[in-house]
C-alpha cells in the first residue's frame, strides 16, 4: 500500500483527488497473487497511469496547456511585439489582442487617433521617480505607474505624490510572480493583498493591471476581469529595465520617437536613468509630432 499512497501524496492539487486511483490500487492489491503473466500486464497498465497523472501534475505546475476548474486554458502566453517602419501600429499577434479584448483589457488604442498613454513599471525604487514626476508635472501629462508591494513599502512619499498630481497607480501584483504558474487562491492573493494594502493607507481603489513579465494565460485574464480589473499590456517597450546597462540619452530618444504610433501604450520603466533624464525632451518631442498624451481612462479602442 504504501507505494500507492505515494501516489496519491505527489498529486496534491485539489482539481486533481482522483479517487478512483486509490480504489485501483485496492483492486490490484487483491489480484497480485495472480499468475506471472497477469501481474506483468497490470503493472504495466498501472505503470502508464502513473506517467500520464506525473505528466498532468508537471504540467500544471509549470502553467502551460492545462485547465482551471473554469475550463478555461492555462496556457501561458508571453507579450511580444512586432514593430513595422512608418510610425504604423506594430503587430501584437491577432489571437493575443483578440484574447485581451475578449477580457476587456488594453494592448492598442484607435488607430484613427494620435493618441499616447504613457505607463510605468515600477517594482522597486532607484531614485529616478522624482524627476519624472517633475517633468510630467512640468508637461501637465498623466502617467499610468504599476507598482509592487515592495515599492508600497518602501516608497511611501513618493507613491502619495503620484496619487495627489492625479497620476493613476496600477496593480503590479504583490511579489512580480509569473500568473500563469499561480493557483486561482495565490492568484487572487497577489492581486487582492496589494490592492487591499492601496486602499487601506491612501484611499485609493485600483483599477489597471499588468502581468509581471507580460505573462498570462485565457485563466489569468479571466480571473483577473473577475476581480474587477482591465488587464493592461503595451505597443511600445525597449531595453531600459537593467540599471547596469542603460542607453545613451540618444539612443532612448531615438528608440522612442522613430517607433511612436497611432494608439500606442508606451512601456516606460521608472527605474532607468536615462529615462528620467530624457522625460522631459521625449515629452516636447512626442507633442511636437503631432501626438497627444491621453490618460488610460480615457482609452479609445
Amino acid at each position: 500500500m504504501s507505494f500507492f499512497l505515494k501516489i496519491k501524496h505527489t498529486i496534491k492539487q485539489k482539481e486533481r483527488r482522483i479517487s478512483w486511483c486509490f480504489v485501483l490500487s485496492k483492486t490490484l492489491e487483491k489480484d497480485f497473487n495472480m499468475k506471472k503473466q497477469s501481474k506483468a500486464i497490470i503493472l504495466g497498465s498501472l505503470l502508464t497511469l502513473i506517467i500520464t497523472l506525473s505528466c498532468m501534475v508537471g504540467a500544471n505546475e509549470r502553467g502551460i496547456a492545462t485547465n482551471s476548474e473554469t475550463g478555461l486554458s492555462n496556457k501561458k502566453i508571453e507579450w511580444g511585439i512586432q514593430r513595422k517602419n512608418n510610425h504604423e501600429q506594430p503587430n501584437l499577434g491577432t489571437k493575443n489582442v483578440e484574447l485581451i479584448n475578449k477580457y476587456n483589457g488594453m494592448a492598442l488604442g484607435n488607430s484613427e487617433k494620435k493618441y499616447i498613454y504613457l505607463t510605468f513599471d515600477l517594482g522597486y525604487e532607484a531614485g529616478y521617480t522624482a524627476k519624472i514626476l517633475d517633468a510630467l508635472k512640468e508637461n501637465n501629462v498623466q502617467g499610468t505607474f504599476f507598482i509592487t508591494a515592495h515599492y508600497v513599502n518602501t516608497a511611501d512619499e513618493l507613491l502619495k505624490r503620484m496619487i495627489d498630481e492625479g497620476h493613476i497607480v496600477g496593480n503590479h501584483t504583490v511579489n512580480h510572480k509569473s500568473m500563469p504558474t499561480l493557483s486561482d487562491e495565490e492568484l487572487k492573493s497577489e492581486v487582492m493583498k496589494l490592492h487591499s494594502q492601496v486602499f487601506e493607507k491612501y484611499n485609493y481603489e485600483m483599477k489597471y493591471l499588468r502581468p509581471p513579465k507580460g505573462e498570462y494565460s485565457e485563466r489569468t485574464l479571466s480571473l483577473c476581469e473577475k476581480l474587477g480589473y482591465k488587464t493592461v499590456m503595451w505597443s511600445f517597450a525597449y531595453v531600459d529595465w537593467d540599471e547596469k546597462k542603460q542607453p545613451s540619452e540618444s539612443e532612448a530618444m531615438d528608440k522612442i520617437i522613430s517607433n511612436l504610433h497611432n494608439g500606442e501604450i508606451m512601456l516606460l520603466h521608472a527605474t532607468s536613468k536615462t529615462n528620467a533624464d530624457v522625460m522631459d525632451k521625449m515629452i516636447k518631442r512626442v507633442q511636437e509630432e503631432g501626438y497627444e498624451f491621453i490618460g488610460l481612462e480615457e482609452f479609445l479602442q
